[in-house]
């Protein structure tokens, strides 16, 4: 048994779960592990959070962000026990209805769904925020470097500096031009296999959330188009059309600017999903990234469009190369 499993069972023992029943769960792209436990008699379940210290986002983080969006009523899991120092946390386990999986077999459900996301957003983006690092014009632009590094440059075995410096320099003033307003929480990964679906529960509490330990101060159109331009899953055009017009209906937003601000946050987004993708393949042997950047691509290249995003539209046509299939083979180990 590795140190990891024995500290890992240390821990439970100090709970009501202790000698219970362990099932793996599916992982995400990160190095955080998942357990099912059961407890021995009652066979209640929980969910085991295995994160080592040391990596970019810890258990603390975790625990704060989660009883901050629990006092706001929605439904981030309980913390049934911690132990901070080595990385784990017992959390209430919400069950496996993702929105991914209820959708994939009952589409008809989209609209209802898409709109309670769209609400905890609203209801989020309401409360005061707490004091979390920002994620600003400058930092935003440099993460979309990994787009040349490892997208364009895994495809065309070089990397050139002088497009990616280029672009990070003119699209930093496009975000400070156009990203603009107070900062809200922004969960980052706030999409289809990071929700689920609790319909015993009312208004924005149906609506699970996971996976919101990276948070960071942001703009409001970030997390909504994490939605809505899901790299795992099509969103219909006029789903995302309808919860943007929701947004802005229940909030005090300027139609136009959140608008611009929604597309240039997507071309952001997706360019460094691009990026991400192509390193989890390469680096670290996650080849089934690759068959999603088709979809990202969509995203990304759709955006350009705009006029906001005319500065930088044609280093991003110029250098990146299209993701056809001969290409994307390329980006597998």
């Amino acid at each position: 048994m590795t140190d990891r499993k024995n500290l890992a069972t240390a821990f439970i023992n100090t709970t009501d779960w202790a000698n219970g029943t362990r099932v793996d769960l599916a992982g995400d792209a990160s190095d955080r592990k998942y357990e099912r436990v059961f407890a021995p008699i009652t066979e209640l379940p929980a969910v085991l959070m295995d994160a080592p210290p040391g990596q970019a986002e810890d258990v603390a983080t975790f625990v704060f962000i989660t009883n901050h969006l629990r006092d706001l009523g929605l439904s981030a899991p309980e913390i049934l026990a911690e132990d901070t120092e080595h990385g784990f946390l017992l959390i209430e386990d919400l069950g496996d209805d993702l929105y991914a999986r209820i959708l994939r077999s009952d589409p008809s459900l989209e609209i209802p769904l898409y709109k309670a996301a769209t609400d905890v957003l609203v209801k989020l983006h309401s409360a005061p925020m707490p004091k979390l690092e920002t994620m600003g014009p400058r930092v935003m632009a440099h993460l979309d470097d990994i787009a040349f590094t490892h997208y364009s440059g895994g495809i065309l075995s070089a990397h050139d500096t002088d497009p990616a410096a280029r672009f990070v320099d003119r699209f930093e003033e496009i975000l400070r031009a156009t990203v603009q307003g107070d900062p809200v929480l922004v969960q980052r990964d706030y999409h289809a296999e990071n929700l689920l679906w609790l319909p015993d529960r009312s208004g924005v509490a149906r609506v699970g959330l996971l996976d919101y330990q990276a948070a960071l101060a942001g703009h409001r159109a970030y997390d909504l188009v994490s939605l809505l331009q899901d790299a795992r899953r099509d969103v219909p055009a006029d789903i995302e059309s309808q919860m943007i017009d929701h947004y802005i209906a229940n909030t005090n937003v300027d139609s136009q600017g959140f608008r611009t601000a929604y597309t240039v946050l997507g071309v952001q987004r997706n360019l460094r999903i691009l990026g991400v993708f192509a390193r989890l393949s390469s680096d670290y042997g996650k080849p089934q990234y690759v068959d999603l950047i088709p979809r990202v691509w969509a995203h990304m290249i759709r955006g350009l469009d705009h006029p906001a995003l005319a500065p930088v539209a044609d280093i991003i046509r110029n250098s990146m190369p299209q993701p056809t299939p001969e290409n994307l083979d390329k980006l597998r180990p």
